[in-house]
């Protein structure tokens, strides 16, 4: 059997989008920035796809841009803000993920900005009272801090943040890489200055994600070159993955609650059977459903023999998954967000993570393989 459990690494591509991404290949291939029909033709369905994600954000159109992923839409709400709207101070958390966290850390050792880390609990959770704290004391403040973790899945309340940044008036950016598409943003309530989505985290392809920009910012372009998204991102857009990347996000809407639901029966069930078989097992982040991303589940095993393999044997047995983020899988260096939450480094840890085309009898698999290993390796 082979298993796929780090969708929060990436998903696979719901048939319905490879199906438009395909007749957007064989029949939108020219230029959006060509006057002529060929052009005309790609720009327009570029357009479309804009009005859609635009639409289920409960935003306008003119306030999403198309960029290569997340990890560009961070680094473009980050820098272009800093840059731009005078600030000299930012605040996020050492869990980031490390488009944020190195970003914010480069323009510090530049002297570019102040950098102050808030502090977080042992599950992750954001101590809200230090953000307060933190922004009393430093005017015009950019708060970057991600909805949902990538590693441990703890969630924060964005819209709490929001608030207390309105209240201090300060630029709020958020990272939902990894609720986006799986919970709704509804951006007519939420006071926010950026957030940033990928397309392949929701079933759509990669290399393509999106910034949304609200309106009353004026920033000037990461990346310089043609006219392309209204003069916001030079470069050619990538037509077929825009076009993919709307549909997956629709497609997320249609069915999101159905699908919560049967995920969150997933790692319930799971958590479940880790413990039953592995009683020494213990679980990293908020776990609490109503405060934990319901596709992640991050535990730390008692085989400590094999720390070093225990990936690796997964692999062989045709487990996939991941020890941290997938982003940095080539790295020698543990989890910064499991150092950074104190997690017992002897115990390895593993990220489970879960979509709409997983089923108990892979959790099944999963759990006696796990059972067999500890069991071999105490």
């Amino acid at each position: 059997m082979q298993v796929y459990f780090d969708n929060a690494a990436t998903t696979p591509l719901d048939p319905e989008v490879t199906k438009v991404m395909v007749e957007a290949m064989q029949e939108h291939f020219g230029n959006p920035s060509s006057i002529h029909a060929h052009g005309r033709q790609a720009k327009t369905i570029i357009e479309k796809a804009r009005k859609t994600v635009a639409g289920l954000l409960k935003a306008s159109p003119s306030e999403i841009f198309f960029t290569s992923g997340g990890t560009e839409a961070d680094n473009m709400a980050i820098v272009r803000s800093i840059a731009d709207l005078g600030i000299t101070h930012a605040i996020t958390s050492a869990l980031e993920h490390h488009a944020v966290l190195h970003t914010m850390e480069d323009l510090a050792q530049q002297g570019i900005i102040q950098l102050d880390f808030v502090y977080v609990d042992g599950k992750g959770n954001v101590d809200v009272d230090h953000l307060r704290e933190l922004l009393s004391q430093n005017p015009r403040t950019l708060v970057s801090l991600m909805h949902a973790n990538n590693e441990i899945g703890t969630l924060t309340d964005i819209h709490k943040i929001s608030e207390i940044c309105q209240e201090f008036n300060a630029v709020f950016h958020s990272d939902t890489v990894q609720t986006m598409g799986h919970y709704k943003h509804d951006l007519s309530t939420l006071h926010i200055d950026f957030l940033t989505g990928a397309a392949h985290k929701f079933h759509g392809p990669k290399g393509v994600g999106f910034i949304y920009i609200n309106g009353k910012n004026k920033i000037r372009p990461l990346l310089y070159g043609g006219a392309q998204e209204r003069n916001m991102r030079g470069g050619t857009e990538n037509v077929y993955g825009i076009v993919g990347l709307a549909k997956a996000l629709e497609l997320c809407y249609q069915d999101m609650e159905s699908h919560r639901i049967y995920i969150q029966e997933l790692k319930d069930y799971m958590r479940t059977e880790l413990q039953k078989n592995i009683p020494e097992i213990t679980f990293n982040g908020n776990i609490a459903a109503e405060a934990s991303l319901y596709t992640v589940l991050n535990v730390s095993l008692p085989c400590t023999e094999m720390a070093d393999m225990l990936l690796f044997s997964l692999d062989i047995a045709g487990i996939s998954a991941s020890g941290g983020s997938a982003c940095s899988s080539g790295s020698q260096l543990g989890s910064h967000v499991l150092q950074a939450l104190g997690t017992d480094d002897d115990k390895p840890a593993v990220r489970f993570s879960f979509s709409k085309y997983n089923t108990k009898e892979e959790i099944d698999f999963v759990v006696k393989k796990l059972k067999e290993l500890c069991e071999e390796h105490r």
